[in-house]
């Protein structure tokens, strides 16, 4: 299982805690950038999306991002086709997700102790299996995607409507997150925000 390595979480000064969930509390983001090659090509867009591009846009909607392929490549791809062909490529990948060790027991550390929840810009459906793979489900009050706010990140949206759930004002709030979408959106939700680091970017580099 990855490590985040000598990161710092603080023992005090919040009241909540409200966790990203792919790429932060779960190694998912091999699986989850697999399936976009895959639903890409089935829709005639093979090799578009690049690694370090998908990195940088962790943490947005599906749809949101199809929207900016189409953009930026002159494509006409069908937001809400590919956004189920992911969906489908990455579900058939989810055996392979694991815990992020130091976040994770960041996380198993609180439980009991104050309210915590996911906020994920991904789908509810396949955040809460990606929960349950793991092992992980009940240990969050409250479960916020992107199908439960208008805006995704980085607006701020989902982390305010997380502290909304769990009663706690989002300046006594704590985010973590690993991508630059979701450290904004918890930035503009007026928290205290915790950038995680990438698993994949502490590890060797592949020759």
């Amino acid at each position: 299982m990855p490590s985040t390595g000598s990161l710092h979480l603080p023992k005090h000064g919040y009241d909540a805690v409200i966790f990203d969930c792919d790429g932060t509390l779960v190694d998912s983001m091999p699986a989850h950038f697999d399936a976009w090659c895959e639903a890409l090509a089935l829709h005639g867009a093979g090799g578009v999306f690049k690694e370090d591009v998908f990195h940088a846009m962790g943490g947005r909607p599906t749809r949101d991002i199809v929207v900016e392929l189409n953009d930026e490549y002159d494509l006409r791809l069908d937001p809400e086709a590919v956004a189920f062909a992911k969906r489908e490529a990455f579900l058939k990948r989810i055996g392979s997700v694991t815990l992020i060790d130091e976040i994770a027991a960041f996380a198993e550390s609180l439980r009991g102790k104050m309210p915590l929840a996911v906020a994920s810009g991904g789908s509810r459906m396949v955040v809460e299996k990606t929960l349950r793979v793991v092992g992980i489900s009940d240990w969050f009050d409250e479960v916020v995607t992107a199908d439960d706010v208008t805006e995704g990140k980085p607006a701020p949206d989902i982390f305010l409507h997380a502290a909304r759930l769990l009663g706690v004002v989002p300046a006594r709030c704590l985010a973590l997150d690993d991508a630059p979408a979701g450290i904004l959106a918890a930035q503009r939700a007026g928290m205290q925000v915790i950038a995680v680091p990438s698993p994949l970017a502490s590890a060797p580099a592949k020759a």
